[in-house]
């Protein structure tokens, strides 16, 4: 299994670039931020958006993958956030992996909307969405005439650093999301049950995600995709709570996670206070424990 660590955008430079710089040293294979222009229960407090934080963080590392979770229809075109990932793949040296997904409804989709998609409507777009994205990232020139997307004559230089493109961590619950994680992803993301605002101990996340799985591998058979070149990354924290309630807590989820399919895990760097309470004392004996394993998987 591979490890990340999510990092809230809520602080200042100075402050952040210690996460991040900690998060590469602590030798996590991931490290993300979240992607909205304001989240839940962080409205009235400070919150700094995503590309720039990318920036900043693919620059203060060196080792550990960068990403967003997730970027989506509700605050970018196409177009614009495709030019953003190839200079953040550039800027990091083919680092970047983008998360993207439908976005939610609520506050954070309608600062700068009249009106509130419908959830078909919303479903809709996404599918345009991601294909205009794969498009525009693996082609020098991209013409596109979608119901709800235009690109004229929209030239890619330089596509990105990795090829065909940046990794896609696709997140999808539903039967058509799961299709098009499973044609578009190297990697499917899922927070668990997508019904579910508050958290809860992680053993009740199971059931929900050998559902899930399950659902993602009967996706992966109607696209004629081979499920075993597609990775399933879990985000803990905003429903699966308890991960890291101490270090034995983290490996046995770890071990149950992977039991259930998962192949990456993403935790959230501890808070002082809700949402994502913690210790980063915690945090640190996990790294620790993460390196000590991968030192004698290396001694065999």
């Amino acid at each position: 299994m591979r490890f990340g660590i999510m990092i809230v955008p809520e602080d200042r430079w100075q402050v952040a670039r210690e996460k991040w710089q900690r998060a590469d040293q602590m030798g996590f294979d991931h490290a993300w931020t979240y992607d909205h222009l304001n989240w839940r229960a962080f409205r009235e407090r400070e919150w700094f958006p995503a590309v720039p934080t990318m920036t900043a963080a693919a620059l203060a590392t060196a080792r550990v993958r960068v990403g967003v979770l997730v970027a989506s229809p509700n605050l970018r075109h196409p177009v614009h956030l495709a030019k953003d990932v190839t200079a953040l793949d550039d800027i990091s040296a083919g680092r970047l992996i983008l998360g993207i997904g439908s976005g939610a409804p609520g506050f954070d989709a309608t600062m700068s909307r009249r009106t509130e998609w419908s959830r078909r409507e919303r479903a809709d777009r996404f599918e345009e969405y991601l294909r205009l994205t794969d498009l525009l990232l693996t082609q020098p020139v991209t013409d596109f005439d979608g119901r709800y997307y235009v690109a004229k004559q929209v030239h890619s230089h330089p596509l990105c650093r990795q090829r065909p493109r940046v990794p896609f961590a696709v997140a999808a619950s539903g039967p058509r999301g799961l299709r098009l994680a499973a044609r578009y992803g190297q990697y499917w993301a899922t927070t668990g049950d997508p019904n579910r605002f508050e958290s809860g101990p992680y053993e009740r996340a199971l059931p929900v995600l050998r559902r899930q799985v399950a659902a993602l591998e009967r996706a992966c058979a109607e696209v004629g995709r081979d499920p075993a070149t597609l990775r399933r990354l879990l985000v803990a924290g905003p429903s699966v709570g308890g991960v890291l309630a101490s270090k034995d807590a983290f490996f046995d989820a770890a071990g149950r996670f992977a039991e259930a399919g998962v192949t990456d895990l993403v935790v959230q760097w501890p808070r002082p206070d809700e949402p994502f309470e913690g210790k980063v004392a915690v945090l640190d004996e996990v790294a620790e424990e993460l390196d000590t394993r991968g030192d004698d998987q290396e001694a065999r």
